[in-house]
């Protein structure tokens, strides 16, 4: 029993001691803990003293985004909002009716006129010309702010002062920039502007250049009209209709209509005054089918006839420095569009040629071919005309190799796909391959009627035959460009196009006289 209390009490000092010992380690480590944590926030006050406040990308460091007001929420305000917002910017409307106004883009602010005026200093109208009479109840909230007419008319002439300058006069304390009235609410919200002109004119250059500098983060290309007096210029743009197409749409319209009566004349009218036939049910497809090829190939020989017309000046004046006359611009300008309208005619000839075979007529006349040569006995098939079979299937290969080539100058018009070619790219498909379709497709017009220009029931009524007519002006444009080809006239015109001028022969005797005096 003594032995036990004996162990019994070492054991509780020796577990006094321990557990004062661990005490005594703890605080030690408490207190190391203490120092370092003394140390360390001695060194944070230093760092803070001494170096720069540092925040989070595209957060306090960020400047606010510039707010832009809109009075209108129609249809083209909507969209003009929608890509403010996406751009970066605020976007504050003006409405009649702020709360229920329709929906708007999400991220924008809805407010009333006076409310939204007094938030922005670049405004955008975005209302017709009969409803800016709430404009000037709200003119003191428009001092100095910047407002951008977008109006169009229905049609031209409609007032008597253009849409700007009727909003110059309601609120006279403010800078009045007519520009952006050629996009569409279409464009706008499905973002087809890179790239896009846009017009802008006004009195104020502070005020026309923050337009511009807005414009330009949206994608657009601004050109700068001048003074306000433009505007009317400008509210005429979006009323013009093909501007560029007219004078294409007016020579293929011609063609077809002369050639459509011409062939009635000698195709229909002539057999049933001669032969007592009535074939007018021919006028339907065949008489189309054979107007649609001869208007193409006329059209495609006009895109490249003032090419030709212009080296020819070139040399002529020998210097490349002088203006074309004004017809000869106008008609290079529409080169595009001659081209396409030719394509077209292109397509439906050959949409036309697909057809033919199935027509009632054509089987109706196989079916009794087959039968006269029954009952006449002739059992025995013709001999086969080689030369016959060489000048068909080469007419049809002709004309699917051309009609290729048709559709790649077609494809290649496109802004999209043009843009991303080279110049040298470009014009090697425009200008060489251009010339090789034409002169492909003449061919194709000359197997046609190879075997047919000397036969005298060919000139019905002493007239020449369609095809034969549309073949002039593409072998008069072939011939003229073989010309140019030539090594001394290609040398002499490449001479020009990079600079070079011949001296006249009245300069020079100018410049002798003068040296004599």
């Amino acid at each position: 029993m003594d032995t036990q209390r004996g162990r019994g009490s070492a054991q509780v000092r020796f577990q006094g001691q321990y557990t004062q010992q661990t005490t005594q380690q703890g605080t030690l480590t408490i207190q190391t803990r203490s120092e370092i944590t003394s140390v360390v926030s001695s060194l944070l006050e230093m760092m803070k003293t001494e170096s720069v406040s540092l925040h989070p990308l595209g957060t306090a460091a960020a400047p606010e985004p510039e707010l832009l007001c809109i009075l209108g929420t129609g249809d083209l305000g909507r969209s003009l909002g929608l890509r403010l917002l996406q751009s970066g910017y605020r976007v504050v409307y003006g409405s009649r009716r702020p709360h229920s106004c329709g929906p708007l883009p999400q991220g924008a602010q809805v407010t009333s006129h006076a409310a939204a005026a007094q938030s922005a200093s670049l405004i955008f109208i975005c209302v017709h010309r009969e409803h800016y009479g709430f404009l000037e109840t709200i003119a003191h909230h428009l001092e100095g702010k910047v407002l951008v007419d977008l109006s169009n008319n229905l049609k031209k002439e409609m007032y008597p002062e253009a849409n700007a300058a009727y909003l110059q006069r309601l609120v006279p304390g403010a800078a009045v920039v007519k520009g952006l009235n050629t996009l569409s609410a279409w464009a706008l919200q499905n973002g087809l502007l890179a790239g896009k002109q846009v017009y802008l004119c006004g009195n104020s250059e502070e005020a026309k250049w923050a337009v511009a500098e807005m414009s330009t983060k949206l994608g657009l290309s601004v050109l700068d009209k001048g003074s306000l007096s433009a505007a009317r210029e400008l509210e005429d743009f979006p009323l013009e209709l093909f501007p560029e197409w007219r004078l294409p749409l007016r020579v293929a319209v011609g063609l077809a209509a002369f050639f459509f009566f011409y062939l009635l004349i000698r195709d229909v009218i002539y057999a049933y005054v001669e032969e007592g036939k009535d074939i007018s049910f021919r006028i339907t497809v065949s008489l189309g089918n054979k107007v649609f090829p001869i208007v193409s190939l006329i059209m495609l020989s006009l895109c490249y006839l003032p090419g030709v017309i212009a080296a020819f000046l070139q040399l002529y004046r020998g210097t490349k420095y002088r203006h074309f006359p004004d017809w000869l611009d106008r008609w290079m300008l529409c080169r595009k569009q001659m081209g396409l309208i030719a394509l077209g005619f292109a397509f439906l000839h050959a949409i036309y040629t697909f057809v033919t075979s199935n027509r009632y007529s054509v089987r109706h006349e196989l079916i009794s071919l087959v039968v006269d040569e029954m009952k006449n006995n002739k059992s025995a098939l013709s001999s086969f005309d080689n030369t016959k079979a060489w000048g068909q299937d080469s007419f049809y290969a002709l004309g699917i190799l051309g009609f290729f080539l048709y559709v790649l100058l077609g494809l290649t018009s496109l802004p999209s796909v043009g843009g991303s070619l080279s110049w040298r790219e470009f014009n090697f498909i425009q200008s060489k391959l251009g010339h090789l379709t034409l002169f492909i497709c003449t061919t194709h017009g000359y197997i046609y009627g190879w075997n047919k220009f000397l036969q005298p029931s060919t000139y019905k009524w002493y007239t020449p035959p369609g095809y034969l007519l549309c073949l002039i002006v593409p072998s008069v444009v072939l011939v003229l460009k073989a010309l140019v080809l030539l090594p001394c006239v290609d040398r002499t015109l490449t001479r020009i196009r990079q600079g070079w001028e011949r001296t006249q022969p009245n300069e020079e005797i100018e410049k002798v006289t003068n040296c004599d005096l």
